[in-house]
């Protein structure tokens, strides 16, 4: 999996968003808003090839969390990213 080219993190207001930017991106007319740990996974991974089990060993290794509620919150994030076209 793979952020798409053209999305970028910005800090708005206090608020993580995301945003596409340039002519690829030009049917992307929304900001995603992101929680800090997933605007931390999106940081981490942005540029890079990653599986979700790269995005849960992130999660292991900055926060206080278990294995199987990081790899379920990562399932529901990777899934949302895919929904929403920001990675593929």
């Amino acid at each position: 999996m793979k952020i798409k080219e053209g999305f970028v993190l910005r800090s708005i207001c206090g608020q993580n968003v995301v945003s596409g930017e340039g002519s690829a991106n030009v049917n992307f007319s929304s900001l995603v808003s992101l929680n800090d740990s997933a605007a931390y996974l999106f940081k981490e991974v942005q540029g890079r090839e990653f599986t979700e089990d790269t995005l849960v060993d992130l999660l292991l290794e900055t926060y206080d969390v278990d294995r199987e509620t990081a790899a379920r919150d990562v399932a529901a994030l990777c899934a949302q990213w895919k929904e929403i076209g920001i990675a593929e």
